[in-house]
């Protein structure tokens, strides 16, 4: 079938698809408007291309009757239309996660079991494509501004990044809701979707409402390109950082080459020499190649202050380890080493 034959939000994924990466491709689907659109997607242009394509559906357990629907949406994909041509079938297989029960939250570790299920899936060369859109990403960054975690939360998704690829990053969700009208699609809607418990949700339906109503349209798309400004600036700061390399001691020296995060103590004195925004990040890098287990700006904030703020304190605990000053050198160990040396 030819691309003019297709409705003009079906061309407009079809073109992000084209544009990405080339496969195979492994394309997560969820049954949601935004996955379905872009697995249609993906069986159009694969098929054009000859690519190999198939699909995932991880089904989190987190609601009653989840195995069905994931059965329901691999039935879709097997037989998707297509306009004055043979249907689309994309092989599917739905992958089972067990989501954590932890203190990150519901959202978080669901989050984090699905992309581990997706890249524990891929297979060797196949780029996995995720249905994320516009209007995710500027919920992202406005999540990423409420937890004030610096540039790096602001910085939103990548549209690449490992066996990760997004191609809809550009596109509203109002275009694959289109996309899958123009197709005669039925997406799933995930009542999770629409709890107002989750903060993504209220985020989703209150806060971009409210801000595209007093500030005018077009705040979608501004938060996204400071994503993308934000993902540039911290990738930058980020190289510099881990580039950064000291002897054995924790002193910097000309020539040296053990990176700085693998040194067992660092030198307060060159930590204080160096700019805000790189030392934070050397702190942060180094703190969870130490052990510890989380790292949020206010653990760095507080072990930073023991290098520029120094009074006599010896240092905190962080989730996994403990960070002294000793003798001008910061030391990071496990709490219960921590405790044997005082």
């Amino acid at each position: 079938m030819a691309r003019r034959a297709l409705g003009a939000a079906t061309l407009a994924i079809v073109s992000a698809v084209d544009a990405a990466a080339a496969g195979p491709w492994m394309v997560a689907c969820s049954g949601g408007a935004d996955s379905l659109a872009l697995a249609w997607a993906v069986g159009f242009v694969g098929r054009r291309r000859g690519t190999a394509v198939r699909a995932v559906v991880v089904d989190h357990g987190l609601q009653k009757g989840s195995d069905a629907v994931a059965a329901s949406v691999v039935a879709t994909l097997g037989r998707m239309p297509v306009p004055d041509a043979d249907p689309l079938v994309v092989p599917a297989a739905v992958v089972r996660v067990v989501v954590a029960e932890d203190g990150a939250g519901p959202e978080a570790s669901a989050r984090e079991a699905r992309y581990a299920a997706l890249e524990l899936a891929a297979e060797l060369g196949e780029r996995v494509l995720l249905g994320h859109t516009l209007d995710d990403q500027a919920e992202t960054v406005l999540l990423g501004l409420a937890r004030g975690s610096g540039a790096r939360s602001l910085a939103g998704m990548a549209s690449e990044r490992g066996v990760f690829v997004r191609p809809l990053l550009g596109l509203g969700r109002e275009v694959t809701a289109a996309c899958c009208a123009e197709l005669g699609l039925t997406p799933w809607a995930d009542p999770h979707n629409a709890d107002p418990r989750f903060a993504r949700v209220r985020v989703r339906d209150r806060v971009l409402p409210v801000l595209e109503r007093e500030l005018g349209p077009g705040v979608r798309e501004a938060l996204a390109r400071t994503a993308v400004q934000l993902r540039r600036d911290a990738d930058a700061l980020d190289d510099e950082a881990s580039g950064l390399a000291v002897m054995s001691g924790g002193e910097a020296v000309p020539g040296a080459t053990t990176p700085a995060r693998q040194a067992a103590t660092l030198n307060c004195r060159w930590l204080a020499g160096l700019e805000p925004a790189l030392r934070d990040r050397v702190l942060r890098d180094w703190l969870l190649a130490r052990g510890a287990s989380e790292v949020t700006s206010g653990h760095v904030a507080a072990v930073s202050a023991l290098v520029t703020g120094w009074h006599g304190q010896k240092g905190g605990a962080l989730p996994g380890l403990v960070v002294r000053r000793l003798d001008g050198v910061l030391i990071a160990q496990p709490p219960a080493e921590s405790a044997r040396l005082r």
